[in-house]
C-alpha cells in the first residue's frame, strides 16, 4: 500500500480520514484542495491543474484525498488503494454545515492559501446532488478497476474505525 486514493462526496471525512492514515502509515498527504484552488477561490486552467495533478500522482507513494472528476482516472491509474466514502446526503450536508459554522471566514488545514470558509449555495446543492449524479460514474469507474486495485467502501464511522484498525494491524513501525 504505497498510493492510496480517498474520495467521496463534501463532508463525508476524506481529509480527516487521510490524515488518520497519514498518522499510520506515514505516507505523504496531498489535498486536492490545495492543489487546485489559487487564492481567493480562483479556479486554475484546466492544463495546469492537471499539469498539477499529474505530478503528485507520478510520486511513489502518496495518499490524495478528494474527488475533481478531470483527474479522477489519472489517479485511479496510480493508485494501489481506493478508499470511497460512501455517506448519506444527510450526513454530508450536516458536516457541510458544521464545518462551514466552525471555519467561517478562516483557512482550513486541507485547503489552498487565500481560501477561505464561506457559504456557497451552489457547493450545497452540489453535495446535496452528489449520490445523484456523481457515485454512478465512481461506481462505475470503480467497477472497472477493481479486480486491480484494493477497493474499500466505506458507508458509516463503524466501517472507517474498521478500515483504520485493520491498517494499524497491517503496518509495522519501522522504530
Amino acid at each position: 500500500m504505497k498510493r492510496i486514493m480517498v474520495i467521496g462526496c463534501c463532508g463525508a471525512g476524506k481529509s480527516t480520514l487521510s490524515k488518520k492514515i497519514q498518522d499510520i502509515t506515514g505516507l505523504p498527504l496531498y489535498h486536492l484542495d490545495q492543489i487546485y484552488w489559487l487564492p481567493n477561490w480562483t479556479e486554475p486552467a484546466k492544463e495546469d491543474w492537471l499539469e498539477k495533478a499529474a505530478e503528485v500522482v507520478k510520486k511513489e507513494k502518496w495518499i490524495i484525498d478528494g474527488n475533481y472528476g478531470s483527474s479522477i482516472d489519472q489517479r485511479l491509474a496510480y493508485a494501489d488503494t481506493i478508499i470511497f466514502l460512501d455517506r448519506s446526503r444527510w450526513i454530508c450536508l450536516w458536516r457541510v454545515t458544521k464545518r462551514i459554522l466552525s471555519n467561517y471566514k478562516q483557512k482550513r488545514f486541507d485547503m489552498a492559501e487565500g481560501c477561505y470558509e464561506r457559504f456557497d449555495w451552489k457547493f450545497m446543492v452540489y453535495v446535496f446532488h452528489f449520490n445523484d449524479m456523481k457515485k454512478p460514474k465512481i461506481l462505475e469507474r470503480l467497477k472497472r478497476v477493481g479486480d486491480k486495485k484494493t477497493i474499500h467502501v466505506c458507508k458509516s464511522d463503524k466501517d472507517v474505525d474498521r478500515l483504520l484498525k485493520r491498517l494499524k494491524r497491517q503496518i509495522i513501525p519501522l522504530s
